[in-house]
């Protein structure tokens, strides 16, 4: 059997769900009883939990897999009582879970090290909770290591008496490292831990092999086909807010310390792999800049062009300028990442938390309005101005809020050990109970673009032509339009929109976006991190818009914002090049949470290599006029319909949803929905 038939059936079977048969349905049910009595130590309440965990996985090894280590206990049970997280709740603030999330590890620490090194130091300093977890994943390497000589595979066996113990030499052993890193991550409770620069993590093993005639090209693209697929064999278990939410990203190409392009051959495999395979798993994430060669955004939209919705696209220029505003420095900056999505990262140090909130600039629009009603005011200008102090409140608002309780995190002894921490009066440095070299929190900003659309109608309607007073429109807006279809249908044809370059509507939206980073500027976190303003939106798209009325612009009552940093649903806009005027002329280096400008593509409009040039094209003039993260979606109106009605038939139909791509018949229905509407904005 040929490399390419034996990828071909292993991808086979992992798509089709295969491998979830060889889940336990038989898993010791443990309690935090079984960790320890209440009030113990909660790190080493944290391995004692890992350690039960990973005694229960069981070795399995596939017939086609090269990278090994698949998860058979598919649940994760708490670490205490709900009683007692209730008490930890009421005198805390708790993000999402209460486990660390969306950071990135120096994987180099602990693959050029090996964990017999790192156990012995962890012994000598007396860190009996890291040394079990050292013990547990050893542990479990050394029962694969014997299924692998029983099954007669003498491949796993060999490079499994390298790693993970020692440190790794050769690039499928280096790939099988990171693979037990991050299965453990998971395992420990942590979870949308990204894969980081992959590109950079893998090259010096890669260059090793090629340079002694170990491997060859082709060789080395199947081990990166290999280790993909093994991305996608329990992506399921991990906690998102949907599947395929799960945080397996990776960053190729950007700059290397000196400011030097690090784009290599590691990063062309991963596309070709990602190009080959065709999964959801690892999303891929590009840094260019504008000295990146089009060659490269020809290479890249290729996967565009195939409909997985990556690459996702950051420029250099912006980011890195923005991150060293923040106080980043610059060796620092230019080796961020992005989370899970797309907030920037720095692998290693930052213990950000780029997610803990967000911003409505359409509800704050909405609020205005109703002021304007109720007040009025003398002119367009003083009401803008309003507005912006609405925003700018707004945005302080949720910071004092986030300061009010102090911040839990249960503790993460093995991932901490890939982290920079500063010292602290706890025991051993832990993320929970350390500070890493930056510690900053990220807001998200959603419905910037209904907010703008929906302050120039009120413009139009009230101040220019006065067919509306401020309480009249506002009743015409709480009735959803009733009556007034007409009016509807023009303000929605109304070509003033933000994403039609004109230049009233995208003024408003940089004063917003200015005022949104104003509010946030001089706001520090407890552990003396800032907070940073961005342009994505997450999950919020949805539930910021449940309880809005209709806007001024002809969005009905609780219509859906648009993902992240884009136009409006259901307008009508002139053209790709006038959105990406529009929405590179705010100062995006002030707003560099992350947040990309979303754009969809008819299928139609890729099916050759003009129209992949097309694209490629674009995202090199967006990145050229100074924009700052760019993500772009295919889609196939009429198979997305059919796949609501018959799932059954597109198991494998991927989807861009907001920072990361799912198979589109996993998704809850409003998140189908919203892609359907965001179909009928395809350019």
């Amino acid at each position: 059997m040929s490399e390419q038939e034996r990828i071909s059936r292993l991808r086979e079977y992992i798509v089709s769900g295969g491998h979830k048969k060889l889940r336990r349905a038989d898993c010791p049910v443990y309690t935090a009883a079984d960790y320890g009595p209440a009030g113990s130590d909660l790190r080493m309440l944290t391995a004692k939990r890992f350690c039960l965990q990973m005694e229960a996985e069981r070795p399995v090894i596939l017939e086609d897999e090269k990278i090994v280590f698949t998860r058979t206990v598919p649940n994760l049970p708490d670490i205490m009582s709900e009683e007692d997280f209730a008490a930890i709740k009421a005198a805390h603030y708790i993000h999402e879970r209460g486990y660390v999330c969306n950071l990135c590890p120096d994987y180099s620490k602990i693959l050029s090290a090996g964990l017999d090194a790192l156990r012995e130091k962890a012994l000598a300093d007396g860190d009996t909770a890291l040394v079990m977890s050292y013990d547990a994943i050893q542990g479990l390497s050394d029962r694969y290591r014997a299924e692998a000589r029983r099954l007669g595979r003498g491949d796993i066996a060999d490079i499994l008496g390298v790693v993970p113990a020692r440190p790794a030499v050769t690039l499928r052993q280096a790939l099988q490292f990171l693979r037990i890193v991050h299965f453990s991550i998971w395992c420990e409770g942590e979870y949308h831990v990204i894969l980081g620069r992959f590109d950079r993590l893998m090259m010096p093993y890669l260059a090793a092999d090629l340079k002694a005639g170990r491997l060859d090209r082709e060789s080395a693209l199947t081990l990166v086909k290999d280790f993909f697929i093994s991305c996608n064999k329990d992506s399921d278990l991990y906690p998102g807010m949907q599947q395929g939410d799960n945080g397996q990203s990776i960053v190729l190409g950007g700059c290397d310390a000196d400011g030097n392009d690090a784009y290599n051959l590691m990063s062309e495999l991963c596309f070709e792999a990602s190009l080959a395979l065709h999964v959801i798993d690892p999303k891929i994430n590009l840094r260019v800049d504008s000295k990146t060669p089009y060659e490269r955004y020809r290479f890249a939209s290729r996967l565009t062009a195939a409909g997985l919705g990556f690459p996702q696209y950051s420029n250099d220029d912006v980011v890195i300028e923005g991150l060293t505003r923040l106080g980043y420095s610059l060796k620092d900056a230019r080796d961020y990442v992005v989370a899970a999505c797309w907030e920037f990262i720095i692998p290693g140090k930052g213990r950000d938390i780029p997610n803990i909130g967000a911003l409505s600039f359409a509800e704050c629009a909405e609020r205005m309005t109703k002021r304007l009603a109720e007040k009025g005011y003398a002119s367009y200008d003083e009401w803008l101005n309003a507005i912006e102090t609405e925003v700018t409140a707004t945005a302080g608002a949720i910071a004092d809020e986030l300061n009010s309780k102090s911040l839990f995190m249960f503790p993460a002894p093995f991932l901490s050990q890939m982290f920079e921490l500063l010292p602290s009066e706890a025991a051993f440095p832990d993320l929970a109970s350390n500070k890493g070299i930056y510690n900053n929190y990220g807001i998200h900003g959603t419905g910037l673009s209904p907010a703008v659309d929906h302050i120039l109608a009120v413009k139009k309607l009230v101040f220019d032509e006065k067919r509306f007073s401020a309480g009249e429109l506002l009743e015409i807006m709480k009735s959803d339009f009733a009556g007034k279809e007409e009016l509807r249908a023009e303000m929605i044809s109304d070509p003033v929109k933000f994403g039609n370059d004109c230049d009233e509507a995208d003024a408003a939206a940089c004063r917003l976006m200015a005022v949104f980073a104003l509010g946030l500027k001089d706001k520090k976190n407890e552990f003396g991190g800032c907070y940073r303003a961005g342009t994505g939106s997450a999950m919020y798209y949805v539930s910021h818009a449940t309880d809005l009325c209709a806007g001024a612009d002809g969005r009905h009552a609780g219509g859906y914002l648009p993902a992240n940093y884009s136009p409006s649903l259901g307008v009508k806009l002139r053209g790709p090049l006038s959105i990406i005027r529009s929405f590179t002329k705010p100062e995006l280096a002030d707003a560099i949470n992350g947040g990309p400008l979303t754009l969809e593509f008819a299928s139609s409009a890729v099916r050759d290599q003009t129209g992949i040039d097309k694209i490629a094209l674009l995202v090199k003039t967006f990145t050229e006029l100074g924009g700052h993260q760019i993500q772009l979606n295919v889609i196939d109106k009429n198979k997305l319909i059919d796949a609501q009605a018959h799932p059954e038939n597109y198991r494998n139909l991927v989807v861009r949803v907001w920072g990361w791509s799912g198979y589109f018949t996993e998704l809850d229905r409003c998140y189908q929905d919203h892609i359907l509407r965001r179909a009928d904005l395809t350019v």
